[in-house]
């Protein structure tokens, strides 16, 4: 199990926060690539991460472009 940094520590409460943030949103944009590859529908994506298709176009589809062409 996974022990996180007590809020009473702040400063690696925070880190680990920054760090948590980095690697979910690493997690998702890998997800959504993989999704896109399957043949997934950004409604199926937006509906899958609880927002709309046009959310979820509009926060990953430059992103998941960017990281595909970087491969």
């Amino acid at each position: 199990m996974v022990e996180f940094p007590s809020p009473e520590d702040p400063e690696a409460a925070l880190a680990a926060v920054v760090a948590l943030r980095r690697l979910a949103n690493q997690l998702e944009r890998d997800a959504v690539e993989h999704a896109l590859r399957q043949g997934w529908t950004w409604a199926h994506i937006g509906q899958a991460l609880g927002i709309s298709a046009q959310a979820a176009h509009k926060k990953l589809a430059q992103k998941v472009a960017q990281e595909r062409d970087a491969k």
